[in-house]
């Protein structure tokens, strides 16, 4: 089995919505996060995407969810941080992080916003703008809420006060990821503190072979760590069980994967990018797989990634499918607080 080692599971999901009737949409990933929750799963997390049909602000979402789950782990991976301003991100998920009693795990990415041409009027302009990870470090240490001053600052309602992020969020800054795919990327986090993120898609850096590349980003990470609390890594894997599909829902996700296959056949870029081939079958074709993936033995938590552009009811399928074929996972109460594991 290959998932014997796992202590925790989560999924990823889209939000994906129709354009004239988004409340449907986002309301069927607020029911898809608590069936989730009856499920056992222990984390949900949603892609935070911007000029998309999909979740454009995670923050605002994970609060609508806080209040919809009582104890499934709530997450985003990833929070693109060139979008925002370090401080007021974090006052906006310390505020999730409290109204879910401390369920929240957040995953982040640096670097220039890829629509900042069609949005300058809004972000911060190059040169000037940072988007190294020293952006992600300016949230991390918002999220500590040490004073911003020795003096207490007057001017607001509730009078003379020492100037701080409020609402604090105790133990959020442990719970802060980086989705990296470079050996950079690993190092840092590892020496910063972030949890590891990691999925279908890393650089191949000495290597055309994606398993190989993806194990030595998980050693680096491990090797850098430098912090009393385990280091964590979460792997994700984008997974189609067929085992309740219909003929035609078998026969979409086959063809979804193979529309999808020919990006695994090389390296793409200067960053020599590498993507993984998706899985689709039955759970016991799928978990035969996996029994011979390299890279599953290294991590204690797995992602289940759900595609974009599906149906509500295909990413209710896939996840009770594989909820099911998962000895002890169906059923069972997640924590309260992803914890830590290694």
């Amino acid at each position: 089995m290959p998932f014997s080692h796992i202590r925790q599971f989560s999924f990823l999901v889209p939000g994906n919505y129709e354009d004239d009737d988004p409340a449907r949409g986002l309301e069927d990933t607020l029911k898809l996060f608590e069936r989730g929750e009856e499920l056992g799963y222990d984390g949900a997390l949603v892609r935070q995407r911007h000029l998309e049909r999909g979740v454009s602000s995670a923050a605002t979402f994970l609060a609508a969810a806080s209040q919809r789950t009582k104890r499934i782990g709530l997450g985003t991976a990833v929070i693109q941080l060139g979008y925002e301003n370090p401080f007021r991100l974090a006052e906006d998920l310390a505020t999730v992080d409290v109204l879910s009693h401390g369920r929240l795990n957040i995953g982040v990415s640096v670097g220039a916003p890829p629509f900042a041409h069609l949005i300058s009027d809004y972000t911060d302009h190059v040169p000037e703008a940072d988007y190294s990870h020293k952006r992600a470090e300016r949230l991390a240490q918002a999220l500590r809420s040490n004073p911003l001053s020795a003096q207490t600052e007057a001017g607001n309602a509730a009078g003379a006060q020492v100037p701080r992020l409020r609402p604090v969020a105790n133990g959020l800054t442990d719970r802060l990821w980086y989705g990296g795919g470079s050996q950079s990327s690993a190092r840092w986090a590892g020496k910063t503190g972030f949890n590891l993120l990691t999925g279908n898609i890393v650089s191949g850096e000495n290597t055309d072979d994606f398993l190989t590349a993806q194990a030595a980003l998980i050693s680096r990470f491990k090797q850098e760590w430098a912090h009393e609390r385990a280091p964590r890594v979460a792997l994700g894997r984008v997974i189609l069980p067929t085992d309740s599909a219909s003929p035609d829902t078998r026969r979409r996700y086959a063809e979804f994967a193979a529309g999808r296959n020919a990006r695994t056949k090389t390296a793409h870029g200067e960053r020599r990018t590498l993507f993984l081939p998706d899985i689709v079958g039955t759970t016991d074709e799928i978990f035969e797989k996996l029994s011979h993936d390299p890279v599953l033995p290294l991590v204690s938590e797995f992602r289940l990634e759900l595609p974009y552009e599906f149906h509500a009811e295909d990413y209710h399928q896939i996840i009770e499918d594989f909820s099911r074929a998962v000895p002890g996972l169906s059923g069972r109460q997640p924590a309260l607080k992803l914890a830590s594991s290694h």
